[in-house]
C-alpha cells in the first residue's frame, strides 16, 4: 500500500509573533519571514528605531502587519509594555522569538562588572523576563486549535557557544550556556501545558555587528576554516529553521537546539586527526 506523506504547512496566518531585536542582522530576517508566513509581526528594537521602522515599512509593503515597539529586554517594566502595547494591536502573542542580544568582548583580567551585568542582563535575564510574559499571555489567552497545535511557542536565539568556549567572550559564553538550560528546564516545565519551547543556535551569519570577520575575502578564508560546509551563513538560514519551530510541522519537536552552523560543532580541526 503505497504511503501518503503530508505537505508542509509552514502558514502562521492569524497568529501573532514578537521578535525581540528585531530591528537589523538575524532579527530583522525573522520578523520578514515570520510575516510572510502570514504572522502579525512585533518588532522590537532597543536604539534603531530607524532600523526597525525600516522593517516594519518593508513588511506593510508585502501587505503583511507589522509594528516597531520600542523595549529594552533586560527591563521588567519595559518587557511587560512590549507585551501589552502588542496584546492591545493585534489581541494576543502566539509566537515570541526572544533574539535580542550583544556582545561586549574583553579578556577575564580585563572585564569590568558592567560589561559582565549588560551582556548577562540583555542575554540571558532578558529571555527570561520575555519568556515569563509570553507564557502568562499564552495561559491568558487560552488555546485555539484552529491556529496552531500548541498554546504557545517560545523560540531562543542561542549561540554555537553554548557549548563552544569562546576566550575572551566570557560573559557572552556564559549567557549562551545559561541560556541553554533556561530553555530545557522550562520546555520540560512547560510542555505539559501545551508551550513548546526550543532554540536555535547559529554559527558564524554574516551581520553588520560581525562584518569585519567576513568582509574581506582575507577574512571570509580564515573564517571558512571553522566551517566545514565552506560558506558563511545568511540571516535566511536562522529565518528558515526559525519559521520552522514556529509553526505545526514541527509540533513533536520539543526542548531541543537546533544547530544552525555549518558543521562549526564539528570541531573542524580535528578532520585531519587533531
Amino acid at each position: 500500500m503505497q504511503q501518503s506523506f503530508p505537505q508542509p504547512s509552514f502558514t502562521l496566518a492569524g497568529q501573532t509573533a514578537i521578535v525581540t531585536g528585531g530591528s537589523s542582522g538575524i532579527g530583522a530576517g525573522i520578523a520578514h519571514v515570520l510575516a510572510a508566513a502570514g504572522a502579525n509581526v512585533a518588532v522590537n528594537y532597543s536604539r534603531n528605531s530607524a532600523g526597525a521602522d525600516k522593517v516594519v515599512r518593508q513588511i506593510s509593503e508585502q501587505g503583511c502587519r507589522a509594528v516597531a515597539i520600542q523595549a529594552d529586554v533586560s527591563s521588567e517594566q519595559d518587557v511587560a509594555r512590549m507585551f501589552d502595547q502588542t496584546v492591545r494591536r493585534f489581541g494576543t502573542v502566539d509566537i515570541l522569538v526572544s533574539n535580542a542580544g550583544l556582545q561586549q568582548d574583553a579578556t577575564l583580567a580585563e572585564m569590568t562588572l558592567e560589561q559582565w551585568n549588560r551582556v548577562i542582563g540583555i542575554n540571558l535575564t532578558g529571555a527570561f523576563l520575555c519568556a515569563r510574559a509570553a507564557t502568562r499571555e499564552f495561559r491568558r489567552r487560552g488555546m485555539v486549535i484552529e491556529r496552531s497545535a500548541a498554546l504557545g511557542k517560545i523560540i531562543f536565539i542561542s549561540s554555537v557557544h553554548e557549548t563552544i568556549p569562546w576566550a575572551g567572550h566570557a560573559n557572552y559564553a556564559a549567557s549562551k550556556g545559561g541560556l541553554m538550560l533556561l530553555m530545557k528546564s522550562i520546555a520540560q516545565e512547560l510542555g505539559p501545558q501545551g508551550i513548546r519551547v526550543n532554540s536555535v543556535a547559529p554559527g558564524a551569519v554574516k551581520t553588520p555587528i560581525n562584518r569585519a570577520a567576513w568582509e574581506t575575502p582575507e577574512a571570509e578564508a580564515d573564517l571558512l576554516r571553522l566551517i566545514p560546509r565552506r560558506r558563511v551563513g545568511e540571516t535566511a538560514d536562522i529565518a528558515k529553521a526559525v519559521l520552522w519551530l514556529a509553526s505545526d510541522d514541527s509540533d513533536y519537536v520539543h526542548g531541543t537546539s537546533l544547530v544552525v552552523d555549518g558543521g562549526m560543532t564539528l570541531y573542524p580541526g580535528f578532520a585531519t586527526g587533531g
